[in-house]
């Protein structure tokens, strides 16, 4: 196994985040429709996750849980809305970027937000972040000709696409502020965390003619490109890092929010056939791609079946970086990173979901070990799945290991914590066996 680098060497940290990416729109995880040249190459110069799990089924959550380490359960923002609307992140909340701030790493974030705000004390300059360029607001990273974008806080106008215009495409910009940020903080340490929103809806980008000749719908199409644009997008990134002559120390992250979404999921098998989509806490809501590179300490061309998630990223960084981590439901994967794990693994992993328009108002469902169980009500009887024997969650044998049943559902007693935000039904709404 490699020898784990000293903390003291302080990588640099590059996240990327995609945003409604599922695991077959990238080429390294088996999809054939979008070639993904540039994330292949990430995956073969590092390490490829294969028992990865998102932090929550849609965007916000899923955000809070990566910048916090706290699961769905324990974190305030457990949907996009509550009842109370929008709810920001809570000042002197532990995040990622300020803990890393605060232990001298400049932190810049090119992307969407959605954690607060400009203004209220979610905004991302008042959660540790020296420079955030893009959106805050998740409506808001819905147009990629929008008529304005916001730097640190403010929103500037983009006159190419006053009057709607469409002379300015969003994530470009996005894009070369991220690439200038890596050339400004060549010399010290930094965090760069690029919440990119490719390829969320709307379907909209400058050109599409890659692929003219598919015999798909123009929207369909138009998902490819995005898709494509945000591998093209990664390829730049490395480039940089090799011009710039921070490859050796610098880790580089991509995941995405949770599972798939737009109008090309089906043909492009964006789940690989696992069952759900985007709001759904079923294994096609919440399983990503989880890709990390760093040379000299992650294998090339190495996978990792580890149990793991969004919900490990707090602590993992805080550790590559010598930062002592606070509290959190995460677990450190420097050890794995390196080949070999030899460190804590998880008992179990939570999420629960709160979405009026995903498959029930209100989810619950652990994973432990091969075991999946699912729920739609805090005293609703789960359905409980053996992953390895049915990995599309096709047969529910809770009758025929009541044992199994009966310890996921005391997990998901003791992981929901009520919240004030958010109303948790003891009943789902009726549902078809399975």
């Amino acid at each position: 196994m490699p020898t784990l680098r000293a903390p003291s060497d302080r990588p640099n940290i590059i996240f990327i985040l995609a945003d409604d990416a599922g695991l077959g729109d990238l080429g390294c995880y088996g999809g054939t429709a979008v070639p993904t040249p540039h994330l292949d190459r990430l995956a073969s110069e590092g390490r490829r996750y294969t028992n990865a799990y998102c932090g929550s089924a849609v965007c916000a959550p899923s955000r809070a849980v990566l910048m916090t380490g706290m699961h769905t359960g324990h974190i305030m923002r457990r949907a996009n809305q509550s009842k109370i609307g929008l709810l920001a992140l809570p000042a002197g909340t532990p995040t990622l970027p300020r803990l890393l701030q605060a232990a001298g790493y400049t932190t810049g974030g090119f992307g969407k937000w959605g954690l607060g705000n400009e203004g209220t004390t979610g905004a991302a300059e008042k959660q540790g972040f020296d420079y955030f360029y893009g959106y805050y607001d998740q409506v808001h990273a819905h147009s990629y000709f929008p008529a304005e974008i916001t730097r640190n806080g403010v929103r500037e106008p983009l006159p190419g696409n006053a009057n709607g215009a469409r002379g300015q495409y969003a994530h470009d910009l996005i894009e070369a502020e991220m690439l200038r940020f890596l050339e400004a903080n060549r010399t010290r340490p930094f965090f760069c965390y690029a919440p990119w929103t490719l390829p969320h809806d709307k379907y909209e980008i400058p050109d599409h003619s890659a692929f003219a000749d598919r015999p798909w719908p123009e929207e369909v199409k138009i998902h490819a490109a995005m898709i494509a644009r945000m591998d093209e997008s990664v390829g730049r990134l490395l480039a940089k890092l090799a011009e710039l002559g921070l490859d050796e120390n610098t880790v580089v992250l991509f995941s995405s929010d949770h599972g798939p979404d737009g109008p090309g999921k089906d043909i492009f098998n964006s789940t690989l056939g696992l069952r759900g989509f985007k709001r759904d806490l079923h294994e096609g809501g919440i399983r990503g791609p989880f890709l990390a590179r760093w040379p000299g300490l992650v294998p090339c061309g190495s996978t990792s079946d580890v149990l793991t998630g969004h919900v490990d990223c707090f602590a993992t960084l805080l550790d590559l970086a010598g930062v002592p981590v606070p509290p959190n439901d995460g677990l450190s994967l420097r050890s794995d990173f390196a080949g070999g794990y030899s460190g804590r693994t998880h008992d179990s992993l939570y999420w629960e979901i709160y979405e009026p328009t995903g498959p029930a108002p209100f989810q619950q469902a652990v994973r432990v070990g091969p075991w999946k169980g699912y729920r739609t009500g805090l005293k609703e009887p789960l359905t409980l799945h053996h992953l390895s024997a049915d990995p599309y969650e096709t047969v529910d044998v809770a009758a025929s290991y009541p044992d199994v049943a009966l310890k996921i559902e005391k997990i998901m007693t003791r992981e929901h914590v009520p919240s004030p935000h958010y109303d948790a039904p003891d009943r789902g709404p009726a549902r078809a066996q399975d």
